[in-house]
């Protein structure tokens, strides 16, 4: 799975700011601060600093709530909580909505798409080798972890078995944002936290993105309107002591077999958990598993 260790865009830009060329700039307001662990930064295009400042604080409230859910580097969120106690008490909701759907990926990958890989990604990242590595291998099991009813727990081995849902809740995260704005009247929005949402249109055209590989190259372009897209590049990030193994990894620890995969979707969640999921599984297997996510469509795999 992927860490949240990237830099962070979010641009809110209201389609009716669009300004005819030649004509004075349109307002916009700026922030910077941290969100999901790193750097980020927003822009509202259309609304200036007093306009946008209720928004500005909206979100940066939602993005602290939601960290203290789903971030591994908080000692005291949800998944942490889960991950260090072996059970959680009264989950979020948003928690249990991820793992739904976590669980959905998992059967329809046949089990390539893992969120109890944490104990070997952690282990490779140290540089276990030998009875240590086997160890962490026999923690991994998506039947371990059960969720269906409070409390969230994990059955047998507590302290060993962890959870990593960084592989789709960075897209559930963008889905949340995406909601919080609707719901502040910005219908028609471009929403980019590493994955992207794109609400509406930008003055009645469809939002233009681009597909991004690792190095910065852009290589597709599209235009979306009321759909998320999620790319996933194993080679991205690498972990281990000499940094030789890519970031997403199979339940076995066995490298991704895709370079880059794109995925559209009705929402970022499942774009980027299928982006994860796709990296992980047989090309040959694609169309089996897209079978059971009719709305969404593989943009470009590498």
């Amino acid at each position: 799975m992927i860490a949240f260790n990237r830099r962070r865009f979010l641009m809110i830009a209201a389609a009716a700011a669009a300004v005819p060329s030649g004509a004075r700039a349109a307002k916009m307001a700026s922030w910077r601060g941290m969100a999901l662990g790193a750097g980020a930064s927003m822009k509202i295009v259309g609304l200036g600093e007093d306009e946008a400042a209720p928004i500005i604080k909206a979100v940066e409230q939602e993005l602290l709530r939601l960290e203290r859910i789903f971030s591994l580097y908080r000692d005291d969120s949800e998944i942490s909580r889960l991950n260090r106690d072996g059970v959680l008490v009264s989950p979020s909701p948003e928690l249990l909505q991820v793992l739904t759907l976590s669980g959905a990926l998992f059967h329809a990958s046949g089990g390539t798409f893992d969120p109890t890989i944490q104990p070997l990604w952690r282990a490779i990242a140290k540089g276990a080798s030998g009875d240590d590595l086997a160890k962490a291998r026999e923690s991994v099991g998506w039947e371990y972890l059960e969720f269906n009813a409070e409390p969230i727990r994990f059955h047998g081995h507590a302290g060993q078995r962890a959870l990593t849902l960084n592989g789709i809740a960075q897209g559930a995260i963008t889905d949340r944002i995406a909601a919080l704005l609707k719901s502040r009247d910005l219908h028609n929005v471009l929403i980019d936290m590493g994955e992207v949402s794109a609400l509406g249109t930008n003055g009645g055209r469809r939002w233009k993105v681009g597909v991004v590989k690792p190095d910065g190259e852009v290589v597709k372009r599209l235009s979306l309107s009321d759909r998320a897209i999620a790319t996933s590049a194993p080679e991205a990030t690498r972990i281990g002591p000499d940094a030789d193994v890519s970031h997403i990894l199979r339940p076995s620890g066995e490298k991704a077999v895709r370079k880059l995969v794109s995925v559209s979707a009705p929402n970022a969640a499942l774009a980027d958990g299928l982006s994860t999921a796709l990296c992980l599984t047989d090309p040959a297997q694609n169309a089996a598993l897209l079978s059971h996510f009719p709305q969404a469509k593989i943009e470009l795999g590498i």
